[in-house]
């Protein structure tokens, strides 16, 4: 990729960017937060995350 094509690409994408509405920028960015695999999950994969409920889960009884 050229450079030409990918300050055109940066600048349609901020452009873009900036047309948005705040409140519709706001709520894309909070649909994106709410999309987000839990951190346990995201960096250390599904063993963590297991062992988390279990803990969790003796716990309560």
């Amino acid at each position: 990729m050229k450079s030409n094509d990918y300050v055109k690409y940066i600048t349609q994408t901020v452009v873009k960017y900036i047309d948005q509405p705040k409140n519709e920028r706001k709520r894309n960015r909070l649909e994106k937060k709410d999309m987000k695999e839990p951190f346990l999950f995201r960096w250390f994969g599904v063993i963590p995350y297991i062992l988390y409920y279990y803990v969790k889960r003796k716990r309560g009884k």
